[in-house]
């Protein structure tokens, strides 16, 4: 997905260079650790703010369109971007340890069936995103990766972020947020896997199947104080880029809680309908956003009734199968791949929302 729609990787920025020694990581832990409690006090205050500046500081009605509309924006806000700083950080330190280079090799060589597997769980960790595709495509393409493994790759990558499971717990609980990283990884896997089976490497352009596999270059060794300086990097790169998605993404979910009548939304997203699923994936697919910014929406629309099934498909489609992320991917793959790829995600996608609304 474009640039926006990655969320999950610090792009082009690579791993810092190694600095000299280790001094200063006793101290570096221990102001850590003062940062999290004084972030975990803070969170605890997020509420009781919120009603505190909706329905006394401005003196709206709670039951009012506008009061709920109000703290429900000047609650999620800082309580998403909160959320935001604290996994991407998290995330920052892992990602030090699963470089371009480790994933090419750890990949290289596997069977087909166990590639789509690994390929789509390392997606979810690794700092790839769809501002990366391009070079991460013709580097697996180089190193002799099976079309079908790359593709479990760059499905998972931007679909499954550990971002977006972060958030999803925070607003929705865990149950949620397993059932959205077991559908995505089943999702990232079973395309793969097909798409391997079609035999679509004609329609990758010409200029990548030319390009003869190079040998990795060297990435420097990085300390504990390098992997700390590197998540604090990701944190500046990636939330810098979203907050502005995030926000926008508030502001609708605040829309929806406030003004849109309880119940209201499972006449058009609910399991009834038949039509829902695929309208949703369709909605979703223009949709400029990331998933730090929908998530909020989709919070919005399940506490107004929509289906759990609907809900997931346009989450999914959003991610997933955006208009910016096909122009990327339009630079090394041809029209029909493209189109294959499409189709293939996106009944996975409404077969995902189809099976859910049943049985939910």
């Amino acid at each position: 997905m474009s640039e926006q729609n990655n969320i999950s990787c610090a792009c082009e920025g690579g791993a810092p260079k190694a600095a000299r020694g280790g001094t200063g990581v006793g101290r570096i832990l221990l102001l850590q650790a003062l940062a999290v409690a004084a972030w975990y006090v803070l969170y605890l205050q997020l509420l009781p703010f919120s009603n505190w500046f909706a329905y006394g500081l401005l003196g709206l009605d709670p039951a009012s369109h506008l009061g709920s509309a109000v703290q429900f924006f000047v609650y999620d806000t800082p309580k998403v971007l909160m959320l935001l700083l604290l996994v991407v950080y998290g995330v920052g330190i892992l990602r030090s340890f699963v470089t371009v280079n480790w994933t090419r090799a750890f990949l290289a060589g596997k069977r087909e069936s166990a590639g789509n597997v690994l390929a789509a769980l390392l997606g979810v960790v690794t700092p790839f995103c769809s501002c990366s595709a391009v070079p991460l495509f013709i580097g697996f393409m180089t190193a002799g990766i099976p079309l079908g493994v790359t593709f479990s790759f760059l499905i998972a990558a931007p679909m499954v972020n550990e971002i977006a499971l972060v958030l999803l717990y925070g607003l929705l609980g865990w149950k949620i947020a397993a059932l959205y990283f077991a559908t995505g990884i089943s999702i990232a896997v079973v395309a793969g896997w097909v798409m391997g089976r079609m035999r679509l490497e004609p329609y990758v352009e010409d200029w990548v199947r030319e390009i003869r596999a190079g040998e990795a270059a060297d990435e420097p060794h990085m300390t504990w104080k390098d992997r700390f300086t590197y998540a604090i990097e990701s944190v500046r790169d990636i939330v810098g880029r979203v907050w502005k998605y995030v926000v926008l993404g508030i502001a609708v979910g605040a829309a929806i809680h406030g003004y849109v009548p309880e119940g209201e939304l499972a006449g058009i997203m609910g399991s009834e309908a038949w039509w829902s699923v695929p309208l949703s994936v369709l909605l979703g697919i223009p949709m400029y956003t990331n998933a730090a910014g929908v998530i909020p929406v989709v919070e919005a629309l399940l506490g107004k009734g929509a289906a759990l099934g609907t809900t997931l498909a346009f989450m999914m489609s959003v991610i997933a199968l955006s208009f910016p992320e096909m122009v990327i991917l339009r630079k090394v793959l041809k029209p029909r791949l493209i189109a294959a790829f499409i189709g293939v995600v996106g009944c996975g996608i409404l077969i995902v929302g189809y099976l859910f609304n049943a049985v939910i």
